[in-house]
């Protein structure tokens, strides 16, 4: 932390010693009252992000999934009618929300958690020029990914082997920094996942883990907002024949190379999962172990992975240390979950050393809590908390 430092100059040397002794109490009071200015100022804040016409009541709500190097964060929202809606948040705090035409704009259940299956339009990647990508589910709750082009204009696109059937589709959840290269994964007409690369003239390159297990709920992988990096390389995970989840990294030469965590679980649900990779090829994610407990994942370019677990972890199966986000320069961020099953976020530095937060109206009750998610260059941290009345709000700490 830089700190501005007062010097002071006196004309008169010695000749009165009470008087430096006087000045030099007065210029160590200044100087330690100017340090604890700017220790207070340079501390992170926390900034709430409520979208226009969310719901305020138990299930429904904000969350903020992506924040890109310059500020801009995207995310989505459940209103009333039970249905999801984009937004795209700029630096000074102005919020515009958006739907794709032709997404459903009502659903069933009560929306969160069931993040995912709740119809409507999510926004969840940003690149560095203001362009936004996700997904939406039409009527018939099919889905399509798109393309928001920094002056609004929306490009949709499906992958040729997408299913048209309930829950199948098209689901967008990554954006390059550079040259407009978006990765996901699509939903056969059988229930399989595959994994899919949109170049930024329109081809759409599909692919699968030769390792993946075939079938309904099986196949190939990635998650949300930083499983590509500005080289083309994606990270995600697939599944095996007894759902047993594992990591992979795809060059981009469309190399695959799969990895386990030391100690990963072997059952269905469980192993290695990937949420997300930088410029250098170090990825992030979790590693859950037989008994359901998270531990976090950091895996190196050549391969090296190191697991970490937070001191307040619970030990119990839901709890764990989770990473979630990692910038340029290998800060991660995520959140652990305690012993109570309260979760609280974290920042991770290069050399290892954790800072703890959480955001003030986070609630204290199971399932509450602090969530981040992702962070950028600039060290600003997005995520959604949960209140004590369940509601979902997002956040900027920065």
């Amino acid at each position: 932390m830089k700190t501005r430092k007062i010097f002071m100059r006196f004309t008169s040397g010695l000749k009165d010693l009470r008087h430096c002794m006087a000045w030099g109490m007065i210029s160590l009071a200044l100087c330690m009252l100017t340090l604890g200015v700017s220790a207070i100022a340079q501390q992170p804040t926390i900034t709430t992000i409520d979208a226009p016409h969310a719901g305020a009541i138990s299930g429904y709500g904000t969350e903020a999934i992506a924040i890109c190097p310059a500020g801009q964060i995207v995310g989505f929202y459940a209103d009333y009618g039970n249905a999801m809606h984009a937004y795209v948040r700029t630096t000074d705090g102005k919020i515009t929300t958006f739907d794709v035409p032709g997404a459903q704009g009502q659903g069933g259940a009560i929306p969160f958690p069931a993040v995912g299956t709740t119809p409507g339009t999510y926004a969840v990647a940003a690149d560095a020029c203001g362009a936004i990508t996700g997904y939406y589910t039409d009527t018939r709750n099919v889905a399509h990914g798109y393309l928001r082009a920094a002056d609004g204009t929306l490009t949709v696109f499906d992958a040729p082997h997408a299913g048209a059937g309930y829950l199948q589709g098209t689901y967008a959840g990554n954006l390059s920094l550079s040259g407009g290269a978006i990765a996901g994964d699509y939903v056969d007409a059988t229930g399989m996942y595959h994994g899919f690369l949109r170049a930024g003239n329109g081809a759409i390159t599909e692919f699968d883990v030769p390792a993946a297990a075939k079938g309904p709920g099986l196949g190939t992988t990635t998650a949300w907002a930083q499983c590509i990096n500005p080289a083309g390389a994606i990270t995600g995970y697939y599944m095996d024949e007894n759902g047993a989840v594992h990591g992979y990294v795809r060059a981009p030469d469309g190399t695959i190379t799969t990895f386990d965590a030391p100690g990963a679980g072997t059952g269905s649900g469980l192993g290695t999962y990937t949420w997300a990779i930088n410029p250098a090829g170090t990825t992030v994610g979790v590693s859950q172990d037989n008994n359901g407990v998270y531990h976090g994942l950091l895996r190196t370019a050549d391969g090296k992975i190191t697991l970490f677990d937070i001191k307040g972890a619970g030990t119990g199966a839901g709890q764990g240390t989770q990473a979630e986000g990692i910038d340029p320069a290998g800060v991660v961020t995520g959140y652990y979950t305690d012993a109570n099953n309260v979760s609280h976020g974290y920042v991770r530095a290069v050399d290892g050393t954790f800072t703890f937060f959480d955001v003030p109206a986070a609630g204290t009750g199971p399932g509450q809590g602090t969530f981040p998610m992702t962070n950028n260059p600039g060290d600003a941290v997005v995520g959604y908390y949960v209140d004590g009345n369940n509601v979902w709000h997002g956040f900027v700490r920065k």
